[in-house]
């Protein structure tokens, strides 16, 4: 039952597998859907495994059980039926109706009906018009059909589908702070530190038991996560028009307290002589560069967040900078291989898509840092590389 449905899921994306699909029909057998709203939300239930993929599934479910362009030969005078003054109030039934399981079966037998109909219909079952529980026409009922015409009066799945409510959830749009935390989550490495103020159950209940039934309390350090991670943001120019995401980002990291340390610093471009605690990179908040590389240890995550976009001499030369803030007596792509030599886990975050990804500076710094686009799986990936390189 609903293969084609099951093909359309695979088809858009949604790593629906045979052991899921599987529990859906024993879900069914078992009478857990008696319609086609309790299957749209059993469907998604079994079959979809993250919110990141409930706007694919939206999509599938529209296409299969109710999104089918219509034929281009639908007669002008059936959608003057359709569209005639004076639509009586479209005909409800109290009983079950059963929506047809086959969308091949669908078309079939709409081509039919325009092949055969000759006049205006209301309130059927079978033909092309308005009202009634017929799967053509509108302003009806009919959980899987095809509306010619017209607005959509039920509130049932397909309709629910055809809102796409959750668009903004899909993994290659841009983020929102908790979806950032959440990916951020996964860059955790527990380690047992602090003192000894957490109760080992474990080692009580067994030096309890070798006590006789006398209790004696064991402690243990607890866990917490050991990592640090290093934030440098580009600001000013053409980052200008990602300040929002970036700013998210921010304070997703900042909020987070995962991090055992979580220090961060704004530049322009590129990295120069100074970075700075502020987006305004005033003087009183500059921070000598090569202070930072000998102060900071090696094992820290240095996460680059920047467009990456400059002209190659900003790269290349000395005093090449744009800013006149930015002294650049040493050439911005050494200090920029500074930090991919002391640092041993470092990635770049680009708010721009990768198909964008045209400039010759992108490329240059590319060479030095693993580069992913600043959506939900470009984090996610960009996670994972921070994690593979320890």
């Amino acid at each position: 039952m609903f293969v084609g449905f099951f093909y359309i899921l695979k088809y858009r994306k949604v790593p629906v597998s045979i052991t899921e699909w599987m529990t859906l029909m024993q879900a069914l057998a078992q009478g857990h859907a008696h319609n086609m709203d309790d299957f749209y939300y059993l469907a998604r239930a079994i079959l979809v495994k993250s919110e990141n993929y409930f706007d694919q599934y939206d999509v599938a479910f529209q296409e299969y059980f109710r999104g089918v362009e219509f034929p281009p030969e639908i007669s002008e005078q059936i959608m003057d039926w359709l569209e005639s003054p004076g639509m009586q109030e479209a005909m409800r039934q109290a009983q079950q109706v059963e929506g047809l399981d086959s969308l091949e079966e669908l078309l079939r037998q709409f081509e039919e009906r325009l092949r055969t109909q000759t006049e205006q219909h209301d309130g059927g079952s079978k033909w092309i018009g308005r009202g009634g529980t017929s799967p053509f026409g509108h302003s009806g009922y009919n959980p899987a059909g095809i509306r010619v015409g017209g607005e959509s009066m039920g509130g049932h799945a397909v309709r629910i589908a055809m809102q796409r409510r959750f668009r903004d959830y899909r993994s290659d749009l841009t983020l929102d702070v908790r979806q950032i935390k959440m990916a951020l989550r996964k860059l955790r490495k527990l380690s047992r530190i602090g003192s000894q103020d957490e109760l080992d159950l474990e080692e009580t209940i067994d030096a309890t038991c070798k006590n006789a039934g006398d209790i004696e309390l064991i402690w243990r350090r607890a866990r917490k996560n050991s990592i640090k991670l290093l934030l440098l943001m580009d600001v000013g120019g053409t980052m200008e028009s990602y300040a929002r995401l970036c700013s998210l980002l921010f304070s997703a990291a900042h909020s987070t307290s995962h991090f055992k340390d979580f220090q961060y610093y704004y530049f322009h471009n590129c990295i120069y002589d100074r970075v700075y605690k502020n987006a305004a990179r005033s003087e009183e908040e500059a921070v000598d560069t090569n202070h930072l590389l000998h102060t900071l240890e090696p094992d820290y995550k240095v996460v680059f967040l920047g467009d990456a976009q400059m002209s190659l001499w900003e790269l290349h030369e000395e005093y090449g900078a744009i800013e006149y803030v930015d002294r650049n007596e040493t050439q911005g792509i050494v200090w920029l291989k500074r930090f991919a030599d002391h640092f041993h886990h470092t990635i770049w975050l680009n708010p721009v898509l990768e198909q964008h990804w045209d400039y010759n500076s992108q490329d240059v710094i590319r060479r030095l840092f693993p580069m992913f686009e600043l959506t939900l799986d470009g984090l996610e990936q960009a996670v994972k590389k921070l994690i593979v390189n320890r």
